[in-house]
């Protein structure tokens, strides 16, 4: 009977599906966070590199858009290491930064287009996976 009492709490565990993508989210936070970093040093301190087209809506400095991905990999390295300890506040600070990431990445079309395609995926399976994490406490 107390072993029965005992296992009928009214926390339901959570799912493996669910705790499965909140991982994927914030290791794919860091790797894509490290991965802008690298992108934007290369575009900041090379921009010879990067390749530019002409009569595009939205023209930047190729140095500009270096210092942007710095940035935005800068931010989600860190919230991609919160999402990492379970925490609340990096959910939630992570479904905009990578909303931010993915703006970005569309922005950056004529410079790499298809890197950006590949990033823009990455980036809907990412805010998926936060938007459906599990809380902290059902880890």
């Amino acid at each position: 009977m107390a072993q029965y009492a005992a296992n009928t709490g009214s926390k339901r565990p959570g799912s493996p599906w669910a705790y499965g993508w909140t991982l994927f989210a914030g290791i794919m936070m860091v790797i894509s966070g490290i991965m802008d970093f690298l992108y934007g040093i290369t575009a900041a301190a090379h921009n010879d590199l990067i390749v530019t087209t002409r009569n595009y809506a939205f023209r930047f400095n190729v140095t500009t858009w270096g210092w942007i991905h710095i940035v935005l990999g800068v931010l989600l390295v860190v919230v991609g290491a919160g999402v990492l300890m379970g925490l609340t506040w990096a959910r939630w600070t992570g479904i905009f930064i990578v909303g931010l990431a993915s703006i970005g990445n569309f922005m950056s079309l004529p410079y790499q287009p298809g890197w950006a395609l590949v990033l823009l995926a990455i980036d809907v399976f990412v805010i998926w996976g936060l938007a459906t994490s599990v809380q902290p406490d059902e880890f």
